[in-house]
């Protein structure tokens, strides 16, 4: 497939689905505050959490000046059940000339935990990826000490690639060993599949607006 230019506005989402995946507007603050709590589930990042109004700006004002760069794409995750914004994601490492881009920035509120949420926005993303954009390769990254990402991305598919010891130092000065995964594009049909499978099985009872 042909590697297209990514679109800064486009919205994901799949009927019957419990999330919307929009773009970044400042509209979404406050609920984006309330989502992050006291900053507890950003732990595993290498910033720390914005945790008012004004970090949260400043934190999706730097998420829009790379992907105005055309290194990122970032979005709101939507929880279609209630209207409200309860966390984010992005596109990020954007390789236009080799037609690869990674998954990550990802986090959601208390709220969104242990629903169907994550692995939707997973299934959104990698689909556009692979079926609009032409990725032949998609990777993710976490932090070696994160069991729980770990076993999320290993559980949709992806493929281990290693761990990258000592490579990051976070703003706790913790220095993070990174643990890569990715999906090739002749690896989709397989990843899709699980996917769409792990939603049907956990497909929420609540209502969608």
């Amino acid at each position: 497939m042909i590697w297209k230019s990514i679109p800064a506005t486009v919205t994901l989402e799949i009927p019957g689905g419990r999330a919307r995946l929009v773009g970044y507007s400042h509209e979404h603050i406050p609920q984006l505050v309330e989502a992050m709590g006291d900053g507890s589930l950003f732990c595993w990042m290498p910033v720390p959490p914005p945790t008012t109004p004004e970090l949260m700006r400043a934190f999706m004002g730097k998420a829009l000046d790379a992907q105005a760069r055309g290194e990122e794409v970032a979005f709101t995750v939507i929880d279609r059940s209630t209207g409200r914004a309860v966390g984010s994601t992005r596109y990020l490492d954007i390789r236009h000339a080799d037609k690869g881009l990674e998954i990550g920035w990802t986090w959601l509120g208390a709220t969104a935990q242990r629903t169907s949420i994550n692995t939707e926005c997973k299934y959104l993303l990698l689909r556009h990826a692979f079926e609009e954009l032409g990725a032949i390769r998609v990777q993710l990254k976490t932090d070696a000490r994160n069991a729980r990402s770990r076993a999320a991305i290993g559980r949709i598919g992806a493929r281990f690639e290693g761990i990258l010891r000592r490579q990051r130092i976070l703003h706790d000065l913790h220095i993070r060993d990174t643990v890569y995964y990715s999906v090739l594009a002749e690896e989709w049909g397989f990843v899709r599949e699980r996917l769409e499978s792990m939603l049907e099985s956990r497909r929420s009872a609540a209502p969608v607006q």
